[in-house]
């Protein structure tokens, strides 16, 4: 009998009267508000201003939230038909959101926004690297809400509680799994300190700290995916996404190396970020 262990709740809504909340959707906005706070302080530091943060968080997260959902229908498919309506290739409501679909479009898109505005790309990522993982570092709390992807079964003190219509059918017999929402979570917010203290002491060249961003990312998340037993195509023994996890840890780590080390190339110009033309935020401007 286990004397310790994390609840998980019964519903992923809350209803305040009338209203229903879908925690799911709920831990998403507060990963995204607090990205675009990490980024805008971080922007306004180097000269930005806030004009140009909000303009591509409008974007990336709408292109973002496609992404992510169209990485989900394409990988999980057999997920998607479970749901049985026409609707369920769209059903984010439902979780069911992957990350690397959601960072490509979104960074894609706000590229875009930054390019049109006269800023430097490479610079604008770096800034929002370390915002990033945060956000998703906070959204896997919805996955606990949901009681989804959580990990094997274990009898740690802080085994994650799931309840049996929620569990896998090999797995009925287990009450408690590994917590795999928080260990993301730890990770993510330990990262991101790592990476605002490694871009306090170290000179990088943009986008070295988006490329580091990206390696530790995706380094713990190759042994989370070693705990989740959440349906998954296999290669090789491995799941689709512990291989993803490597074939991207690899490129960026790679990447990372050679251009913070290696590329000779022409220094990018440091002059301050210029002001987005647009409707002027009632923020006032940073200085160096």
């Amino acid at each position: 009998m286990l004397l310790l262990s994390i609840p998980s709740p019964h519903t992923g809504v809350v209803h305040l009267g009338p209203l229903a909340i879908r925690m799911y959707g709920l831990m998403l906005l507060a990963g995204i508000a607090a990205c675009i706070w990490l980024t805008g302080v971080r922007w306004v530091k180097q000269g930005g201003d806030w004009d140009l943060v909000f303009r591509v968080a409008v974007w990336g997260v709408g292109f973002g939230i496609v992404g992510a959902r169209l990485y989900h229908d394409i990988t999980s498919w057999s997920e998607v038909q479970a749901i049985d309506a026409w609707w369920a290739p769209f059903a984010v409501w439902k979780g069911g959101l992957g990350v690397w679909g959601g960072i490509l479009f979104g960074c894609l898109a706000g590229a875009v926004i930054v390019r049109r505005s006269g800023n430097s790309v490479f610079r604008f990522m770096d800034a929002v690297a370390p915002g990033l993982l945060l956000a998703q570092g906070i959204g896997r709390i919805g996955n606990w809400w949901n009681q989804e992807l959580f990990g094997k079964p274990t009898d740690l003190p802080w085994g994650l509680e799931i309840d049996p219509e929620h569990r896998p059918a090999d797995h009925l017999g287990d009450s408690t799994f590994h917590p795999t929402f928080l260990y993301e979570l730890i990770y993510d917010c330990a990262m991101v300190g790592v990476l605002l203290l490694l871009d306090r002491r170290f000179r990088f060249k943009p986008p070295a700290l988006f490329a580091l961003y990206v390696s530790v990312y995706t380094f713990g998340r190759f042994f989370e995916e070693l705990l989740r037993i959440d349906p998954s195509h296999h290669i090789a023994g491995l799941r689709l996404n512990a291989w993803v996890s490597i074939a991207v840890f690899v490129l960026s780590t790679a990447f990372f190396i050679w251009w913070q080390f290696f590329h000779r190339g022409r220094r990018e110009p440091v002059p301050p970020p210029r002001r987005t033309t647009g409707p002027a935020m009632a923020i006032p401007r940073g200085r160096r």
